[in-house]
């Protein structure tokens, strides 16, 4: 086996990178990440994770095509009332809904113009082990895959869930429609989904820890 040459520091410090220059509140949250790898989304049903999603799709559509695939629930009534709120039809051609198996997705990818960024919900529905994700990002080096995941309490479900939270350069936890990341890239502050459920959902939290501490 032939060995890679070996790189300078010089050479890295002045190699150039796609970056999405990201800002606002998603440069707050998220930094000003690369156009590639992978990223993971995970939190319990019913607090925000679908809208999230949707959101940050339609804020990475500014800078590139990005593709939904709704491995889960298919073309749904959910998924048609997240794609009306987000107001995802002003995304125009840069936001598409793929029907697709993992299979026919990688068909799809390996043709020219194919989106550079993949949502894929969910993990779990992917049928993906390990191996075959770090298939996947080794085989589509300059695409950047993002990963819906259940959780399972404040991590997401299952051995390659887990694994892929440990691998991913941007890692959101969404709980009470509030997101909280941990990036490779910098940022790191809370990102509001909803402020009205937001609000409603930590007031009530607040108050359930205040009536058990003056137990």
């Amino acid at each position: 086996m032939k060995l890679k040459r070996a790189k300078s520091v010089t050479e890295i410090l002045n190699k150039k990178f796609d970056l999405l220059p990201f800002d606002g509140e998603w440069n707050d949250s998220v930094g000003c990440p690369e156009l590639k790898g992978s990223w993971i989304i995970w939190g319990e049903s019913g607090n925000g994770k679908t809208r999230f999603a949707m959101q940050l799709a339609k804020y990475l559509t500014r800078f590139c095509k990005v593709a939904y695939i709704p491995l889960e629930e298919g073309v749904s009534l959910s998924l048609k009332k997240a794609l009306k709120e987000t107001n995802m039809q002003a995304c125009g051609n840069q936001f598409i809904v793929l029907e697709e198996d993992m299979e026919q997705l990688i068909i799809r990818l390996n043709k020219q113009k194919s989106p550079r960024v993949i949502f894929i919900d969910s993990l779990q529905y992917s049928g993906l082990n390990y191996t075959n994700y770090k298939k996947l990002r080794a085989d589509f080096p300059n695409k950047l895959f993002i990963f819906i995941s259940h959780a399972e309490g404040k991590l997401p479900e299952g051995r390659v869930g887990k694994k892929v939270r440990y691998d991913a350069f941007v890692k959101i936890r969404v709980e009470g429609y509030r997101a909280f990341p941990v990036s490779r890239y910098g940022g790191g502050k809370p990102y509001t989904i909803w402020e009205k459920g937001a609000e409603e959902y930590w007031s009530r939290l607040d108050n359930e820890n205040n009536k058990y501490n003056e137990k």
